[in-house]
């Protein structure tokens, strides 16, 4: 004869559906969260696109289509085109842009198939290379985070362009963030970073020249004073209207390697003119300095100024082999090493 306590066990249904219904609450709310965020990210970039367009800038691109569910957001532009009022522009078959869908305010943008960059009056070069990069963070900042890096990067003129400086680079790197101050960030500094690292130059360019047929790298770094003036629809307004609010770089610091010569750089200060070029000294502290002047005056660029750059060299291969103190000057719209006039002064708009 049995009784209850014969019958086998049951375990509640209760305890075993309880997690199985909590992961399906938490998978549903991200979920929403997810085509939330995309739908905003697709609904922000349009508005971007229509307020540029009305600024000026021709924009085109396909149908921009966002995936990545759950984790990314991947934002593909294909067939993508961007083109400021001043002329300069940027192209690609296709941008790749991603976030991690907890923090879209860190994003990477790609450029997997190269690009293609407008210089105004100058043409376009094509840029390929293995990796083509740029990211941007904190981005609600006065000044977000930005790094542009360019891995292995070839430059190709097209038909009627006029020359790249360099033909190709080992790694091309731009860094901008804001300046601290004891560790807080500054209202109105922003700290710029520039690494080009063994650049080759073009075929009788000046870079060619005052290389030896050799690479080229340059580590610099300063601080932007009243970076919150950069402001505007093009590189030419943007430049001006900083330079008319006192915009400086101060605090430059940097090393150039040019074939066989080395340089230690500094400048406390350098400004820009009204025709968008720099003006300032900058100390050198160089070792063989005559090598890079020489080659610059066998250049076949007609930007060299061929008779000062032989004078240079004559002036600087007194010293032989021993480091020199040298002063580059940039004045009156020219680069001076010493009284000797070099080539025209960098030109930022």
């Amino acid at each position: 004869m049995s009784n209850a306590s014969d019958k086998p066990y049951r375990h509640p249904r209760r305890g075993i559906i309880g997690p199985f219904l909590l992961v399906g609450i938490i998978l549903a709310a991200w979920t929403g969260w997810w085509f939330y965020l995309a739908q905003q990210i697709e609904t922000r970039l349009e508005a971007q696109v229509v307020a540029l367009r009305a600024q000026g800038w021709t924009i085109q691109h396909a149908d921009v289509t966002t995936t990545g569910w759950p984790f990314r957001a991947r934002v593909e532009i294909p067939h993508a085109s961007i083109l400021a009022p001043s002329g300069h522009g940027i192209a690609a078959p296709e941008f790749i842009a991603e976030a991690n869908a907890w923090n879209p305010d860190h994003w990477v943008i790609l450029a997997p198939d190269g690009l293609t960059l407008t210089r105004a009056d100058k043409g376009k070069v094509g840029v390929s290379g293995p990796a083509l990069r740029a990211s941007v963070s904190n981005l609600r900042a006065r000044f977000p985070d930005l790094r542009i890096e360019l891995v292995r990067a070839v430059f190709t003129p097209h038909p009627g362009a006029e020359p790249f400086p360099i033909a190709s680079a080992e790694r091309i790197q731009l860094e901008t963030r804001p300046h601290l101050t004891e560790g807080e960030a500054t209202t109105d500094e922003m700290d710029v970073l520039f690494n080009l690292v063994d650049a080759r130059g073009r075929r009788g360019g000046p870079v060619e020249g005052a290389t030896q047929e050799g690479q080229l790298s340059l580590a610099l770094e300063g601080t932007v004073a009243h970076a919150g003036a950069l402001k505007g629809a093009n590189a030419a307004g943007i430049f001006s209207n900083w330079t008319r609010a006192g915009g400086q770089f101060t605090a430059i610091r940097g090393e150039l390697g040019a074939g066989e010569s080395r340089a230690r750089l500094a400048s406390d200060l350098l400004t820009v003119d009204g025709d968008g070029r720099l003006v300032g000294r900058v100390a050198l502290t160089a070792e063989k300095p005559g090598a890079v002047v020489s080659g610059m005056a066998q250049s076949q660029s007609g930007a060299v100024n061929r008779a000062g750059a032989v004078g240079a060299a004559a002036a600087t291969a007194v010293n032989g082999d021993r480091p020199v103190e040298l002063v580059l000057e940039f004045r009156d719209g020219r680069t001076l090493l010493g009284l000797f006039p070099l080539a025209p002064a960098p030109k930022l708009f």
